[in-house]
């Protein structure tokens, strides 16, 4: 009940802010300051906004980091610098629909889509035949399954991963608890029109929800890729999450996938451990990286 009602008052200033037709806010000197240091692409006419910056020189590792929902490639900010000293490129993107990249509507947005745009970013870049190492967060687990998936097949023009890391996602439906707000947006009904409307979020519309029912009807097909390929796969979890609870949703991944390390981070880290325990995220991820 309590999460009920906390939700409800969130709602409440959007509302209310539409109601009175309050502009949006300016944005904030240190999104401004992540928003000119990075670039655009066209994928298909729509402008997608991504970071790539160069580290270590002489390496040659590369890594690309999927964000979750409902933010953006900002959410790496606090482990940036600490992953460009290990990493020759590390590179970001806002999926379309999120951050500062276009939101088109109507648009049936996918996970499959967003694969291609990663795709269609590191061909971008030049870095196609190059070998990736993804670490991603929640709704970025999906898009890495997927990508992974790709990989499998062996089909031309997709990435050659080296290695994937993910975080704090609901790659198991069958364990993954979207919030009240979620859930209302995502399966319709009188008021997600509503609020779809009045808070004038392209982030919570419908179109972007519907990868909650995507993952139920390929989970075959992403699950299986885990469980399937070869290469080292890590999982970091915070284990205060109400979305993937503990310990329901670890003992189903230790089960479906033993190959795959885990490092689970202290006990008052929630859905955001990068944001929320950076070194402790950093450390996590760096001691995977060269444990291979």
């Amino acid at each position: 009940m309590r999460e009920w009602w906390v939700q409800v008052g969130l709602l409440a200033v959007p509302l209310l802010a539409a109601y009175l037709h309050i502009p949006p806010p300016q944005l904030s000197p240190a999104l401004h300051s992540w928003k000119s240091s990075g670039k655009f692409f066209t994928y298909k006419g729509l402008r997608i906004f991504y970071q790539d910056s160069v580290g270590v020189v002489g390496s040659p590792e590369i890594v690309v980091l999927l964000h979750g929902f409902p933010t953006s490639s900002y959410d790496w900010y606090k482990i940036w610098e600490g992953l460009t000293l290990r990493f020759h490129r590390v590179i970001a993107l806002d999926f379309l629909g999120f951050g500062f990249s276009d939101k088109p509507r109507p648009h049936h947005y996918s996970i499959f889509e967003q694969a291609s745009i990663v795709e269609a970013l590191l061909r971008h870049l030049g870095l196609q035949n190059r070998r990736i190492n993804l670490l991603s967060h929640d709704y970025g687990d999906t898009v890495a399954q997927e990508l992974l998936y790709r990989y499998k097949q062996n089909r031309s023009g997709r990435l050659t991963i080296k290695s994937l890391c993910l975080s704090n996602g609901g790659i198991f439906p069958e364990t993954h608890r979207p919030l009240l707000l979620q859930k209302l947006l995502k399966d319709g009904g009188v008021l997600s029109p509503i609020l779809t409307r009045l808070m004038n979020f392209f982030v919570f519309s419908r179109g972007l929800l519907q990868y909650i029912n995507q993952r139920k009807k390929f989970r075959r097909r992403w699950v299986g890729a885990l469980a399937s390929v070869t290469i080292p796969i890590h999982f970091i979890y915070g284990p205060l999450d109400p979305v993937n609870p503990y310990p329901e949703f670890l003992e189903l991944y230790r089960k479906t996938l033993p190959r795959s390390t885990v490092s689970i981070l202290d006990d008052h880290i929630s859905h955001y451990p990068q944001l929320e325990d950076p070194m402790g995220f950093l450390n996590a991820y760096m001691g995977f990286i060269n444990s291979f």
